[in-house]
């Protein structure tokens, strides 16, 4: 055999060696290291650059990056030098409510060397809560990418990412705000002094703020709203005294930069922008104290559903008067139209002894609510069934009786939890799970608004 053919040939069987320890994993596993489902690939003629590598077998594998360019050898493929660990997987920061908080860590470079990429992307935060989600705040990024934080994806209402810690921060009618860990409350005093009769509780975890509304006196049109950090510091009043008559529950939309809440004796239903600024009026359903002699007419809860541009909210009615009523109207508002002529508003129950709190499930697209007129839990599906009304529909599910004079109510989707809370003396901080069972709660004091949360 010429020595030109044995020269070829063993350049061949060298090519092949270094094919087989370079691309497919020879040599000691990394064990961790992740080659994502992208591996580099071998150019047009043939370097092979772990073309072949599988996810964990050595870490080595070259990223989409590591090509051996056309007609290149094997040995220019760079076995992964260019995937960055993962590091490009991004910790959820730009999620937004929880919806897709960690999405860029779908993109994390292969891994080079051992190290582990961010091929898993990001988990965004569960339906719920508006209060404002935390935009992906408990995101951790690295090995498995970003996991976005509180959420949700409720565009500010009561998201829990299930990542953390779940928190529930709340009023009670003495003037404070509190806080606890969910699952093993101990009631931590956050703000002692929050003003008169505060009622509704929005948190907004990426900017690190609690947002509450205070009734006031109710005679003497005082309402107003206010904010501190986390741990009860800079209390800041942003809507003063008389800004807004006696307003209830509330939520806090981030994205778009706005709080929205319901305003009982005013009859309406407002919003502003977070610094308290620009108060604008969305839904009037009353005008005069005649009016406000109707107390069907007056708001209290209040819900959000940015993604199909809906607002939420209840009127109570008299006491167990069986003439409250939960609603919803486009954030929209239509062209034209004003917050006391708007022809978009649809009530979805009538007849019900005296809604006050709601919360949302958007995935399951389930309303929850506190009922104080019948002293219960309430759930049901969003829309009216087919073939029935608001007035007639029998969908509603009573979850938990017994709730003395129900008024707050959030929602834990990720973890099967629902929160509530007693307005009565030595009230109980309430939980159970979505269906109602397994209720427990410890006595603390009479209390309104309450929100649930994950903190990082």
């Amino acid at each position: 055999m010429s020595k030109i053919r044995l020269t070829a040939i063993t350049i061949v069987l060298a090519a092949l060696a270094l094919f087989w320890a370079v691309g497919c994993g020879g040599g000691t596993p990394a064990g961790s290291g992740h080659a994502g489902t992208s591996g580099g690939s071998a150019g047009t003629n043939g370097g092979a650059a772990g073309a072949d590598a599988t996810a964990g077998t050595n870490g080595g594998a070259a990223g989409t990056s590591a090509t051996a360019g056309a007609g290149g050898s094997a040995t220019s493929g760079t076995a992964g030098t260019s995937g960055t660990a993962g590091t490009s997987g991004a910790a959820g920061t730009s999620g937004t409510a929880g919806t897709g908080g960690g999405a860029s860590g779908a993109g994390g470079s292969a891994a080079g060397a051992g190290g582990r990429g961010g091929a898993t992307g990001g988990r965004g935060g569960a339906a719920g809560s508006a209060v404002g989600g935390g935009a992906g705040a408990s995101g951790r990024g690295g090995s498995t990418g970003g996991r976005g934080g509180a959420a949700g994806g409720n565009a500010g209402t009561t998201g829990s990412g299930g990542s953390g810690t779940p928190t529930v921060f709340f009023l009670d009618v003495s003037g404070r705000v509190l806080s606890a860990v969910a699952e093993n409350p101990t009631p931590k005093v956050l703000v002692a002094s929050a003003g008169s009769g505060p009622d509704g509780i929005a948190v907004d975890l990426a900017a690190g703020f609690i947002y509450w509304t205070g009734m006031g006196n109710p005679s003497a049109d005082d309402g107003f709203v206010m904010r501190s950090k986390l741990d009860g510091s800079n209390v800041t009043t942003l809507v003063p005294a008389g800004g807004t008559y006696t307003p209830k529950q509330m939520r806090v939309d981030v994205p778009s930069g706005k709080m929205y809440w319901s305003d009982r004796e005013g009859m309406r239903i407002q919003r502003a922008n977070l610094d308290g600024s620009s108060v604008e009026t969305l839904v009037t359903t009353g005008t005069t104290a005649t009016d406000r002699m109707d107390l069907s007419r007056w708001c209290v809860g209040m819900a959000l559903d940015t993604a199909n541009g809906f607002f939420y909210w209840t009127q109570k009615g008299g006491d167990n008067a069986g003439v409250g009523s939960i609603r919803r109207a486009h954030i929209q508002m239509p062209s034209g139209q004003s917050s006391t002529n708007r022809t978009d508003i649809e009530v979805l129950f009538s007849g019900l002894p005296e809604p006050i709190d709601i919360d949302l499930d958007l995935q399951d697209r389930i309303i929850y609510w506190a009922d104080r007129g019948d002293d219960t839990v309430n759930r049901a599906p969003i829309e009216i069934p087919s073939g029935k009304t608001a007035a007639n529909r029998t969908d509603r599910q009573i979850l938990i009786s017994n709730v003395r004079e129900a008024i707050g109510v959030s929602i834990d989707k990720a973890r099967g939890r629902l929160y509530f809370t007693e307005g009565v003396s030595n009230g109980q901080l309430g939980r159970a799970n979505l269906d109602g069972t397994g209720r427990q709660g410890v006595a603390v004091a009479a209390m309104t608004g309450i929100v649930v949360v994950d903190l990082p």
